[in-house]
């Protein structure tokens, strides 16, 4: 294997995780989550997350009204509590479908090339 090849392998499961991680955040939230929380369930889920890339993430999908953010202040520590929305939900939905289609042909192809 060249020294190339493992950035490359890097790289390409960076990417298929980038896009998970936006459909796994929105599942994660369908019951209140602040950020730490969310790390932990993404993580107890074996979805790796660093904090710099969740973060940013919860901000845009606040912003584009997938998820609704709520301050807590009840606690001794603020917490900021993002839930999912019904326009999130849709999305979500939409998101799981394409996911699942996809994992279909990619099963399909796979079964075809071993043959």
């Amino acid at each position: 294997m060249s020294t190339s090849e493992p950035e490359a392998l890097a790289t390409h499961l960076q990417e298929i995780r980038r896009g998970t991680v936006v459909l796994a955040s929105l599942v994660a939230c369908r019951r209140p989550q602040y950020g730490y929380s969310l790390l932990s369930s993404l993580e107890e889920s074996g979805l790796h997350v660093e904090a710099n890339t969740l973060y940013p993430l919860l901000r845009r999908l606040e912003k584009q009204g997938l998820l609704a953010a709520e301050w807590n202040t009840e606690e001794a520590r603020p917490r900021k509590y993002y839930t999912l929305t019904e326009d999130g939900a849709q999305v979500a939905q939409t998101l799981r479908d394409d996911w699942l289609a996809l994992t279909a042909s990619l099963t399909a192809l796979w079964k075809d090339a071993q043959s």
